[in-house]
């Protein structure tokens, strides 16, 4: 039978019953009634229902209230327990008008002493559907407000590793229990009205423990006097305290529609161990974060929710800004701009895997192996989930102060699975790192590139912490173009094909440094006695062709009016290695410097520079012009966009092409 036809048949049933009444009431009691009642029930829902106690009517227009006492509904076969609602006393509410239009609708419904189960099947089927089967949304009767009067109410979804248990308690305004008809005894039409009447000044007061979608949980709070399920004019008011894991809220303020939820206006107080912990809660994929809290104003309206003017932290970082989420799409689409006031350049590493899941894994390191590129997988599985647009800027970086970073503007964008970072900008080093990085997650394992330009680096802020360093002048300029696989940063560097290039033209640099590199230790000596000295950078060049992770030098040259170095070997990313060999072929001749080749070995985490005094380095223009005249000419246009064709980069690879022809 339909859910139609069996509305449409209790309607008529209960259009009979109130017929009937009026025909006997003055001449039977209406206990008479009981036994058609729940025949008629069972008959239509196939569950028993069983009133123990006196029946009692009070007529009214348009809504006339019936009320009984020791009710008992049975569940279907397949319910965990054996009973849905059980309740010392019941009053109802039926509106005369709609039951003449043939339409069940039942405006108050009060219940006393009660104590209901629902479950929610594997298959879908719910207890609280009334067609047989438990299938059908329209089944169900339209209901106006609910009140509870020492109410438990329990809810199973095995599916969802769902199960909570929850006690509800009215009280009147002045602290005293409304009238309540004796369990078993007859119930008066002036104390069943008064009763149903007085659920409007009482407020809900409710308490529940359980499990939620496979967390712990515990929420208390207060309410308004009575559940209105269906009003979609009138705010609900709401008082909660809530904790879901590790995961704490408190909210209050209004919900509208209880059913719909077409309406929120709430204060919100929110924090937990990590933002991505919010998945379970809103079906939204956020990011792996430190232990957050914020505070904002969360509003519904309709399809649109806002999460406005909030401010927080993340970890140690201070955020604050306006999210939005729009339901009416394929996903929901998350945007709005966050603005850090200060971040703390450590809480981004659980967003790029630089750090494990450390509710998961415990304590133990994210690299382990000593190996420095993040090897924790992204979570790809749930950015199907949500598309988004939002701008994240930060002012202020706390850093390492081997780090110079000062600044953030990028783009976040998420769609259907490929998220970009577009554009993305860092304040480093005086100078800014500017590109796109973009990552597939509909391929598997990732498919990732990067593109970054870099762009004025001033020397004496690329490394803060070496003394030598500060004194430097010159800027440093290049480009990154890679293209590679993984689920991790380490595994997609591991795997990347491109070229990287880096150029520094007309600058000053410690000649101490220089004459250090050279091992002059002559001059080194002299310099620390008679102090240090500047020295011209005439140019260094840095170009590495990459292809299955491997970075192999097609030129490394670093040349200065004391001193030139050229280099060569390789970079590998995946193995997290070094294999350079610098060589320097000094242009002062001393009588204690030691012509050997620099070798840089190991690994990322633990280089291991040595010497090999056995070997004279080879000494002269023409070897470096000849080895890297073709690289040279490949970094002409880095060259015309970085310092120009008249710095002294320029000038070398003239003078390598001179030399060659």
């Amino acid at each position: 039978m339909t859910a139609t036809r069996v509305a449409r048949a209790v309607g008529w049933m209960l259009l009979g019953l109130v017929v009937l009444v009026a025909l006997v009431v003055l001449l039977f009691d209406p206990n008479w009634l009981r036994g058609p009642i729940m025949r008629q029930t069972t008959e239509k829902t196939g569950r028993e229902l069983v009133i123990e106690g006196d029946l009692g009517i009070d007529w009214g227009w348009p809504v006339t209230r019936l009320s009984a006492a020791g009710i008992s509904f049975a569940n279907p076969e397949w319910a965990e327990e054996d009973q849905m609602l059980r309740a010392e006393n019941i009053t109802v509410g039926v509106s005369l008008p709609q039951l003449l239009r043939r339409n069940l609708m039942l405006p108050e419904i009060d219940l006393d002493t009660v104590d209901v189960f629902l479950e929610r099947h594997p298959d879908g089927r719910r207890n609280w559907l009334l067609d047989r089967e438990q299938k059908d949304e329209g089944a169900r009767l339209e209901i106006g407000t609910l009140s509870l009067h020492d109410g438990h109410i329990r809810y199973f979804e095995p599916a969802q590793d769902t199960r909570i248990d929850a006690k509800v308690s009215t009280s009147d305004v002045d602290g005293e229990a409304g009238a309540r008809p004796d369990a078993r005894g007859a119930a008066t039409a002036e104390d069943n009205g008064r009763v149903a009447r007085s659920a409007g000044d009482a407020g809900i007061r409710f308490d529940a423990k359980g499990r939620y979608k496979g967390m712990a949980m515990q929420a208390r709070g207060s309410g308004g006097p009575a559940l209105a399920l269906r009003d979609e004019t009138t705010p609900y008011p709401l008082d909660i305290e809530a904790r879901f894991g590790r995961t704490r809220v408190k909210a209050d303020g209004s919900i509208t529609s209880l059913l719909k939820f077409s309406a929120i206006d709430l204060d919100v107080d929110l924090r937990g161990a990590s933002l991505a912990r919010l998945f379970p809660l809103i079906g939204i994929a956020l990011p792996e974060t430190p232990e957050y809290r914020t505070a904002g104003h969360l509003v519904r309206d309709g399809k649109t929710w806002r999460y406005e003017e909030f401010s927080g932290a993340i970890g140690n970082s201070e955020v604050g800004g306006t999210l939005q989420v729009d339901t009416d799409g394929e996903r929901p689409y998350l945007h709005g701009a966050l603005t850090f006031k200060k971040l703390d350049f450590a809480d981004l590493g659980p967003v790029v895997g630089a750090t494990g899941d450390t509710e998961a894994a415990g304590d133990a390191p994210a690299e382990a192996g000593g190996k420095v590129l993040p090897q924790t997988p992204f979570r790809t599985d749930r950015w199907n989930t949500v598309d988004a647009d939002v701008t994240l800027k930060a002012g202020t970086i706390r850093r390492p102060e081997e780090l110079p970073i000062d600044n953030l503007d990028t783009r976040l964008q998420l769609r259907d699975s490929v998220l970009t970072l577009d554009p993305l900008k860092f304040g480093f080093a005086g100078g800014t790192l500017a590109g796109t990085i973009r990552l597939d997650g509909k391929s598997e394992p990732l498919n990732a590139s990067l593109k970054l330009g870099v762009r004025q680096l001033k020397l004496a802020e690329l490394f803060p912490t070496l003394d030598e360093s500060k004194s430097s002048i010159g800027e440093l300029n290049g480009e990154f173009d890679l293209k590679g696989n993984g689920n991790t940063v380490a595994a997609m560097l591991g795997s990347a094909d491109g070229e990287a290039a880096l150029i520094v033209a007309d600058g000053q640099v410690s000649r101490f440094l220089m004459e250090a590199i050279g091992l002059h230790l002559w001059e080194m000596l002299r310099l620390k006695l008679a102090g240090d000295e500047l020295v011209q950078i005439r140019c260094v060049i840095g170009d590495f062709g990459v292809k299955k992770g491997v970075m192999e030098t097609n030129a490394l040259v670093f040349d200065t009016s004391v001193t030139r170095i050229h280099g060569s070997g390789t970079v590998d990313l995946g193995k997290e290695t070094l294999d350079l060999t610098l060589v320097p072929d000094t242009k002062i001749t001393t009588a204690v410097a030691l012509p050997s080749p620099i070798y840089i070995r190991g690994t990322f985490s633990d280089p291991e520079p040595s010497i090999d005094p056995a070997r004279v380095a080879a000494r002269g223009l023409g070897a470096v012009a000849l080895g890297f005249i073709n690289p040279l000419l490949a970094l002409i246009p880095l060259i015309e966009t970085g310092p120009g064709m008249d710095s002294q980069c320029g000038r070398l690879i003239q003078e390598a092409k001179a030399a060659r022809g």
